[in-house]
């Protein structure tokens, strides 16, 4: 781990989830497997059944998914997985939320993984959506909002 977190420790909580999701190449969409921290919130909404692109939750340490900077695939997740962009600052804020919340540490024992969530892809996640803002987006205006009365 990076020497410069100086409240972390390799030893700290962290909860990291294999999501699944999609990326947009040549028009076309394809299904890929993330690896991602989850923060102790969106883990409590996870374990209250609400519909997620998450398949398992795995409780580990940062000391096991990070060397510096270079994060490290847990044994049990698929090879072919994916880290997420950015995978190793968002694994230290993460780390952060669990400080703060020790009681999200009860809901996955430290070295276990969590299946019960409801894992979903009706709402497909697109990693790489662009936007296209057209004159329809516009929000129309009344008539008289901007005549002085």
């Amino acid at each position: 781990m990076a020497t410069s977190i100086s409240d972390l420790t390799p030893n700290d909580y962290i909860v990291i989830g294999l999501a699944t999701c999609f990326v947009r190449e040549d028009g076309e969409v394809h299904q890929i497997e993330v690896i991602e921290p989850i923060p102790s919130a969106a883990l409590e909404a996870l374990v209250k059944g609400i519909p997620t692109s998450y398949k398992l939750a795995y409780a580990t340490t940062l000391g096991d998914i990070l060397d510096g900077d270079q994060p490290i695939t847990p044994s049990g997740f698929p090879e072919t997985a994916q880290f997420s962009e950015e995978f190793a600052q968002r694994a230290i804020a993460a780390a952060r939320t669990y400080k703060r919340r020790e009681s999200a540490k009860s809901i996955i024992p430290l070295g276990t993984t969590y299946t019960e969530m409801k894992h979903s892809t009706e709402r497909k996640r697109v990693l790489n959506a662009t936007r296209v803002v057209t004159k329809d987006d516009n929000v129309k205006q009344h008539s008289h909002t901007h005549k002085v009365l």
